[in-house]
């Protein structure tokens, strides 16, 4: 009772209500709802602040910027919902916001545009090394069929590629990355495929904020060769699995071609099965599937395969869905 008191009290409020029915179709920053509503600052800021203080929005930094989105989970959730439910469309106030929303969003996707095309070609260059994305994708999305997944976490999410082919597989989806740049690009992303149920957070994948034993699944794709030390990050994805979780891991296999060290900033020329599976065995992990796909270029030195491991972590879960799967 007192939570439900709480959360009627900070959204009974017209400013507030404004901000909710925005924040459940984006997330954003002051700035840009301050351009939205058409308020100053700190007006807009105070009424963030009680409303999650109310647990009905959630507020994330990221370098010098802060975002803000309607709590996922709980309660919370349920409330807004209900509320935004009773939200006239047809409102001049509300239609004038979500005007405005969308025209930040345009330039969101204008912004992620602008990055990936200068990028695009150092991309396209290593992807034309290996097989099409989609087989890769098809093999990730093929070693959890058998599972029905509430939470899924991509490590180094990059374009967010990794969420948007999950998502209807999935309740909810994180992404985590460092690079602010492709951050934009992934919300863009998810955004322009009108996928709300997930998210990206700035981060270290080495050090996560997600509670131990928190999620179904979690994925590394084309990150780990890209590290000092991948066995930390297999680690610490181990960390926040829960039992019967599963973890995937999508990378090189052993190459030779040292000119993706030096010009693309490479640390590891591939891993070998045993490797990969020495760092999950260390973690706590069950090596499950290794699924190698090859491609040939025009040499042989211009070859690349890629691998996707699986693993999950033993418990209950898992000794349940051996037995389903047998």
């Amino acid at each position: 009772m007192k939570t439900l008191l709480n959360a009627l009290r900070a959204a009974g409020e017209s400013t507030r209500l404004r901000l909710l029915t925005v924040l459940a179709r984006s997330e954003l920053t002051v700035t840009e709802l301050t351009h939205i509503l058409s308020q100053s600052q700190p007006r807009v800021s105070r009424h963030l602040k009680l409303l999650t203080e109310a647990n009905l929005v959630d507020r994330y930094q990221e370098g010098a910027w802060v975002f803000y989105r309607i709590a996922d989970g709980g309660p919370a959730e349920r409330i807004v919902s209900a509320l935004l439910d009773l939200i006239p469309t047809d409102d001049s106030t509300i239609e004038r916001d979500l005007e405005r929303l969308e025209s930040i969003k345009q330039e969101h996707v204008a912004e992620a545009a602008v990055y990936f095309k200068d990028n695009a070609k150092q991309w396209d260059r290593i992807r034309r090394l290996y097989v099409a994305e989609s087989q890769v994708e098809k093999a990730m999305l093929k070693a959890v069929d058998d599972m029905e997944i509430e939470n899924l976490l991509d490590l180094g999410t990059g374009t967010g590629r990794i969420l948007k082919i999950f998502s209807s597989r999935i309740e909810r989806g994180l992404g985590i990355d460092m690079s602010r740049e492709m951050l934009t690009v992934a919300r863009a992303n998810l955004e322009s495929a009108s996928i709300s149920h997930c998210q990206v957070r700035q981060g270290d994948i080495l050090n996560l904020s997600a509670h131990a034993k928190s999620m179904d699944v979690v994925t590394i794709h084309h990150v780990l060769h890209f590290l000092d030390n991948p066995a930390d990050a297999v680690t610490e994805a181990a960390r926040v699995l829960k039992p019967g979780g599963r973890l995937l891991i999508a990378d090189f296999a052993p190459h030779t071609l040292e000119y993706l060290r030096n010009d693309y900033a490479h640390r590891r020329l591939g891993f070998t099965d045993d490797e990969v599976n020495n760092w999950l065995e260390a973690a706590g992990l069950q090596p499950l599937h290794a699924n190698h796909l090859a491609s040939r270029g025009k040499k042989d030195t211009d070859r690349l395969t890629v691998s996707v491991w699986s693993a999950c972590r033993p418990g209950e879960v898992a000794q349940i869905q051996r037995k389903e799967v047998a």
